[in-house]
């Protein structure tokens, strides 16, 4: 099976924005099993109309980012994340829509899900979205706050925010905020035995729910 998924960096991804907007603001939480290795979060400014229906959920407008760099000048950034470690999102369709409307494709990057093989694609990703009603099918919701709440996470949560997110930005729908809310989601299945030493390319094939997907990544060397 290879090493455990908690010897791999993992980078949980978060952000803030639409397709009309651009990315408004990002967070990276790198991991490495239970711990936090570095966090980075910035805003970013809008390339295009900010809808108010989406500025009263992530409390950005066009005048507070302005005069910040676009999203796109981080390339470089997100880059070495994907080579260095597979990238994780809470219901990840959304943060792999979203950067590939940045940057259709990456630097060739390893398959976290194949190894030894090579792949230019942002994915596949680890999903806690997708993980948690899988393992946990007694769950009421996958939203992100619910499943923190049910495990007792919150408490923890505002902890690491108070050290890494910015004064104004510590609530959900923030990016990096949202960011850790996934990563201490992720972190927590370390702590149950059957799912410490699982694969990386386990956690990646079970956050893939559609099956010829799923079949392909299982076929493509997933257990050698």
């Amino acid at each position: 099976m290879g090493n455990t998924w908690t010897e791999q960096l993992i980078h949980f991804v978060d952000f803030e924005g639409s397709i009309a907007s651009g990315i408004l603001e990002y967070g990276v939480v790198t991991l490495r099993g239970t711990e936090v290795v570095s966090t980075q979060t910035r805003l970013c400014r809008a390339m295009g109309r900010i809808r108010a229906e989406d500025e009263a959920i992530h409390g950005i407008n066009a005048a507070a980012v302005a005069q910040h760099a676009p999203f796109t000048e981080d390339f470089e950034a997100f880059a070495q994340w994907r080579e260095t470690g597979p990238l994780a999102a809470h219901f990840a369709n959304a943060e792999n829509t979203l950067v590939k409307s940045a940057w259709p494709y990456p630097r060739t990057s390893p398959d976290f899900a194949r190894s030894g093989q090579a792949v230019t694609d942002w994915g596949p990703w680890i999903d806690t979205g997708r993980l948690y009603p899988q393992l946990y099918p007694s769950l009421a919701s996958a939203k992100l706050a619910e499943v923190v709440a049910v495990f007792g996470l919150q408490g923890q949560l505002d902890e690491l925010a108070a050290l890494h997110c910015p004064p104004d930005r510590r609530r959900y729908h923030t990016a990096l905020y949202d960011a850790l809310a996934g990563a201490l989601l992720l972190t927590r299945l370390a702590a149950e035995p059957s799912l410490a030493g699982q694969s990386c390319a386990w956690l990646l094939e079970m956050s893939t729910l559609d099956a010829d997907k799923r079949a392909a990544l299982r076929q493509g060397g997933l257990f050698d």
